[in-house]
């Protein structure tokens, strides 16, 4: 009977031993846990602050280059694509570009006026690309103030409040190319094929020469074909930037033709883009800056994702 007691009680202290060893092993396991979440959190919070820092850093960059020239181009500094910085435990990269290098899709109406100048540019630009030209019609009523839908393609208030969910054109300037998800026509592939050419700019603005790619100048020339505007790049990456607008129309083929306001060998917006990785942690932002006057660039908006 003793014997008997005494396996009962051997048995009940090994349950004992074995339930105290895997709460043990819980709590390490949730102190293990914690820690790392909380590693984890510090290394974010460090990578975050970093991309602040290195939109600063473009920002600088920016304002340096203003006091130095008043031309842009892609052989100065702020485009140089330089490699991943090593700092504590991570790498910083970051880039700027020159967003009038790019299309702005607000020049399509001006002040709320739809600008048939510059529709008929687009549609040049979604040519070049092999998009319909009916989306440029869908989105001069999405920017426009009136409600009245283009002919071709257009869409208004009555389109939007038949979908689902319904709403509304926005009748007003896009603050970003995100926003034409929200447009008529621009689904994934549409808006994937755009990205590289397009921006959405405040107000007008004009298609800096140096920068631009052959897809936009044929855009904004008139009867420049894709294989002329690819020597002219080919020329500026070979020879020099052009230091003025007239010097750059004095380089078009017979019978193409550009705005006199819809050139420029100067810019103002630039778009600086920042990746952080510390850690397992990484973080990601951009900003829109405006250099207007001397000194550091305004931020029009940053997002970190």
């Amino acid at each position: 009977m003793k014997a008997r007691q005494s396996g009962v009680a051997v048995v009940m202290a090994m349950g004992v031993v074995a339930l105290a060893a895997i709460a043990a092993a819980a709590m390490l396991a949730s102190q293990s846990t914690w820690s790392r979440y909380a590693a984890l959190g510090a290394e974010h919070d460090q990578a975050k602050a970093l991309v602040h820092a290195g939109v600063d850093w473009g920002r600088a960059v920016l304002g340096d280059d203003r006091r130095r020239s008043s031309v842009d181009h892609l052989g100065e500094p702020w485009a140089l694509r330089l490699p991943p910085v090593p700092v504590d435990n991570g790498e910083l990269a970051g880039r700027i570009d020159d967003a009038q290098g790019a299309f702005n899709l607000n020049n399509l109406a001006v002040n709320g006026v739809m600008s048939a100048a510059h529709v008929a540019q687009f549609q040049r630009l979604l040519q070049v690309l092999d998009l319909p030209e009916a989306l440029a019609a869908s989105l001069a009523d999405w920017i426009d103030a009136d409600s009245e839908p283009q002919p071709q393609g257009g869409a208004e208030d009555g389109y939007y409040q038949s979908r689902q969910p319904p709403g509304l054109a926005a009748n007003r300037a896009l603050t970003d190319v995100a926003e034409l998800a929200l447009v008529r026509g621009y689904d994934d592939a549409v808006r994937a094929r755009l990205q590289p050419f397009v921006a959405a700019l405040p107000g007008f603005t004009a298609v800096n020469v140096n920068t631009a790619t052959p897809e936009v100048l044929v855009a904004v020339i008139q009867g420049l074909d894709l294989d002329a505007a690819r020597a002219l790049v080919a020329q500026r990456e070979r020879a020099s930037y052009f230091h003025n607008v007239a010097g750059f129309r004095a380089q078009l083929p017979p019978g193409a033709v550009a705005g006199g306001n819809d050139l420029a060998t100067a810019s103002q917006y630039f778009l600086a883009s920042v990746r952080v990785t510390i850690g397992s942690a990484e973080a990601r932002g951009s900003a829109l800056l405006i250099r207007a006057t001397a000194g550091w660039p305004a931020v029009v908006w940053r997002k970190y994702p």
